[in-house]
């Protein structure tokens, strides 16, 4: 019986640490402003298109 209560603490602190991960990243994500985005999208796009294209195997 004490190995089933081990095994549900343990799931229940492993989704609690992947909830606490997943909302650090959110936040981390929405602390960029409109302005900041449209320019790293701008730069991007930049340097995607001045990279050369290379052709897949034939």
């Amino acid at each position: 019986m004490r190995w089933w209560k081990v095994l549900g603490v343990a799931g229940f602190v492993g989704v609690a640490a992947t909830g606490a991960v997943i909302a650090r990243a959110e936040r981390r994500r929405r602390a960029y402003s409109p302005d900041e985005i449209r320019e790293r999208l701008h730069r991007r796009l930049a340097e995607a298109s001045e990279a050369p294209e290379t052709s897949g195997p034939s």
